[in-house]
């Protein structure tokens, strides 16, 4: 697994202390998070910089964002490789009890057909359901 300054460096994104601490952050998480659960979590960290810094990692591919309908935008890393290219889009799984929300990387959306002059910049793609850990 790479490091956070290997990503950021690939992603030609300058690294400071924040942008380190919200990304390791983000790497440790078995899911997608919310701004407030990264606030949560980076309790000393400012929320305008926690923002700013994701808008950074969007920008610039490091991160992506998934709205998964909970009515909060949630964050995840781009898996090595991802330009967030239509090729890099997959499905995400919405857990509609305990409201996580994974990237599923091994189900990619399929290419859609789109009419003459059409330019797809984005796909979201989300199945509602019970995670392995509620289904038990």
């Amino acid at each position: 697994m790479q490091t956070e300054e290997e990503i950021l460096k690939i992603k030609k994104v300058k690294n400071t202390a924040v942008r380190t601490v919200v990304l390791r952050h983000l790497l440790s998480q078995e899911k997608a998070q919310s701004l407030k659960d990264i606030e949560n979590a980076l309790a000393y960290t400012d929320r305008s910089s926690i923002f700013r810094t994701l808008k950074t990692f969007e920008e610039n591919k490091v991160i992506h964002s998934i709205e998964d309908g909970s009515g909060m935008t949630k964050y995840a890393v781009c898996a090595k490789g991802c330009n967030c290219d239509p090729k890099d889009l997959h499905y995400h799984f919405y857990c509609t009890n305990c409201d996580k929300t994974f990237c599923l990387f091994d189900v990619p959306i399929p290419k859609i057909q789109l009419p003459e002059n059409f330019k797809q910049q984005q796909a979201n793609m989300v199945v509602k359901g019970l995670c392995d850990n509620c289904n038990k």
